[in-house]
Parts: C-alpha cells; sequence; structure tokens
C-alpha cells in the first residue's frame, strides 16, 4: 500500500563486555549501540610462554564467556601491543609509560586484537585482527611531553594511538582502528555472520 513503512527491526540485545569508551566510541560510529556494558573481570596475565597473538585471543574468549547469557549477543574484546614476542603492559604511572615508549622508539611493533562474539544460541566467532606500525625515534623531549600529559597511562603499549601519540607514528600497515581498540570492519562482519543486524542498528545519540 501506498505510504506503508516496513515494520521496524526487531533488534536482539547485544552486551559489550568491555570498559573501554573506545570500543564503545567506535561501535557507535558505525551504529552499533550496546544495550548493556558489563566489564568482564578476568586475569590478564600472560600465561607462560604465551605469545602475544595467543595471549589477545585467549583473553578475548575468556572475557565473552564470562559476560555471556542465553538470549543476547555478546561482544568481548583484548588488544596486546607486542614487540617481537614480549607483551607490553597498561602502564598505571609515568615510569610505566616511559618504559614502553623507550621499546617502541623508532621501532616497528605489532598490536593484535582479539574479538569474540557469541550469539543467542551460543554460537561462536572468535579472531584475531593485527596491525602493524611503525613509531618514530622519540626525542627525550617528545617522550617527555607525551609522559606528562597522562595520556599513556592505563593504555596497552603506553600511548593511543587516537590521541596526541599519533604525531609519533609514520606508518601503519592494517586497521588503524584495531590500533584504538576494535577493528570495526572485522567486528561488524563477525556480528552480521551469526545473525546481528548492524546494517539496519539504529543510529546512537549523536
Amino acid at each position: 500500500m501506498p505510504g506503508r513503512s516496513d515494520p521496524p527491526v526487531q533488534r536482539p540485545a547485544l552486551v559489550l563486555a568491555s570498559a573501554s569508551p573506545r570500543r564503545l566510541d567506535l561501535l557507535r560510529q558505525i551504529g552499533v549501540v550496546p544495550d548493556r556494558v558489563v566489564p568482564a573481570d578476568v586475569d590478564e596475565t600472560p600465561a607462560p610462554r604465551e605469545l602475544p597473538l595467543d595471549h589477545a585471543r585467549r583473553l578475548a574468549g575468556d572475557k565473552a564467556a564470562v559476560v555471556a547469557a542465553p538470549g543476547h549477543f555478546t561482544l568481548a574484546a583484548d588488544t596486546v601491543v607486542a614487540c617481537g614476542r614480549r607483551i607490553l603492559p597498561k602502564p598505571e604511572d609515568a615510569a610505566g609509560v616511559r618504559a614502553c615508549l623507550n621499546l617502541l622508539s623508532g621501532r616497528r611493533h605489532r598490536v593484535h586484537t582479539g574479538v569474540c562474539v557469541i550469539a543467542p544460541d551460543g554460537r561462536r566467532a572468535l579472531r584475531v585482527v593485527t596491525t602493524v606500525v611503525q613509531m618514530a625515534r622519540l626525542t627525550d623531549a617528545m617522550a617527555a611531553a607525551y609522559i606528562a600529559s597522562g595520556e599513556g597511562q592505563g593504555k596497552a603499549g603506553g600511548y593511543a594511538i587516537q590521541g596526541r601519540a599519533a604525531r609519533f607514528v609514520t606508518q601503519i600497515s592494517g586497521s588503524y582502528t584495531n590500533v584504538v581498540g576494535l577493528p570495526v570492519w572485522e567486528t561488524a562482519q563477525m556480528l552480521m555472520g551469526l545473525g546481528y543486524p548492524v546494517d539496519r542498528a539504529p543510529a546512537g545519540p549523536p
């Protein structure tokens, strides 16, 4: 009939198992607004001899499993910054940020983000996305100014590419949003693959 519109899509509930505001912002950017945010309380200590990629995969799966329950979609992620086989911390103080920057200065490193989606019926998708980042050689003044900003504290590898540290990055091979904290293309494909209507999800608040 003329003027008749399709009924709105009944969207299943989506729970984000992460306290990261960056992941929430990236999801909202593509029109996906979680119904709830439930941070997963898991031990993030690397297992003995655990490689960075395996660490990201395991934590993403563990976080999703802790929060998942029948009847809703669960999305979890974990980002790991690695220099070779070494997993860099999420430093909580200036000394920790300085140690990370000293290690990353003038070198290439890898950022691995594990993403896990669990569907309402228990089906599960899990993958790791890797981005290679080249950082410029930092002068003492550059590093000191960044450390003083406090931005690197609590961030994997001691820096935030979406913030002031953007000026340190000379080259990226792979997904930029992966370095921010969530590879949005791959995440959207995983959600849709399990039946979540990403393309028809309502846009969030501006």
